[in-house]
């Protein structure tokens, strides 16, 4: 089974910061690269956030749906940013540098390829961290963590909820697909993608009658044990903030002091080598 978002148990620097900590340096990362088209900054941005998923003990193949999935995506939205507005980075630099000898509105432009240079540089500077944060967040101890920073306990129950419920709904795909196919509906590569297409939607409706029953049931037993009474409850995999807790929310907190500091140097959000 394809593993789609999911937390991954594994021994690691990353897996020891607290879910509090991975959140809030989610953020700021976050922040630090959408914040600047500084083309060195998010090259440094990317090398690291590859440097902390390789640090992380998340493999390739652990993701592998997602990165490809998107860069599926990424590749069609580049191609249609190209197609809609093929002029775009020549308006953003002010100049106009036309390649291969080529002119026309469609002309390839060096500004407008360094453009998307660093639209490709902002997925790689974020993408990693995002999967990183997912990977190693136990979402028991994440909701534990949004607790102890003051959040109500009933709003970080339901984000751990959240995160738990992902992966039993893809298990739940899983076994709903594995009972069609043992029905005589195919869904391999033999058949057509449009073929494919239907009898995945026909999954749909039993997967959310399932998941509704499996709602009901949570709820009901919450209910049952006085799930939100009393304005405090105790965490069994509550964490103390340590030093490399401070110490990664401060280097984060520092990455996003750099954007705005480029972004003054640079007289706005976009570094323009071609002035």
């Amino acid at each position: 089974m394809t593993n789609l978002f999911n937390y991954i148990e594994r021994k690691s620097a990353i897996h020891n910061l607290t879910g509090a900590t991975k959140l809030v340096c989610l953020m700021l990362w976050s922040f630090a690269a959408m914040g600047t088209y500084d083309t060195r900054y998010l090259a440094v941005l990317a090398l690291i956030s590859m440097g902390l998923f390789k640090l992380g003990h998340i493999h390739i193949k652990d993701v592998s749906f997602m990165l490809g999935f998107t860069l599926v995506f990424l590749v069609l939205n580049t191609i249609l940013v190209y197609l809609f507005s093929p002029q775009h980075g020549t308006e953003i630099y002010g100049t106009t540098t036309y390649l291969f000898g080529l002119e026309g509105y469609y002309a390839p432009t060096a500004e407008q390829l360094f453009y998307h240079l660093n639209y490709w540089l902002k997925y790689f500077a974020t993408l990693p961290i995002i999967l990183l944060f997912v990977c190693t967040t136990n979402p028991s101890e994440f909701a534990a963590s949004l607790n102890r920073i003051g959040i109500s306990y009933s709003v970080a129950y339901a984000v751990a909820l959240a995160l738990r419920y992902i992966p039993d709904v893809q298990h739940q795909y899983y076994e709903i697909s594995k009972a069609s196919q043992a029905r005589g509906v195919e869904m391999s590569k033999k058949e057509s993608l449009v073929r494919r297409l239907k009898a995945a939607s026909a999954i749909l409706v039993p997967l959310i009658l399932t998941s509704m029953s499996r709602i009901e049931t949570v709820s009901n037993a919450m209910e049952l044990r006085g799930f939100g009474k009393n304005k405090k409850r105790t965490w069994y995999m509550a964490r103390p903030f340590k030093i490399w807790d401070y110490l990664a929310m401060i280097g984060c907190g520092i990455l996003l002091i750099i954007t705005l500091f480029l972004n003054h140097v640079n007289g706005g959000r976009f570094y323009n080598p071609f002035i």
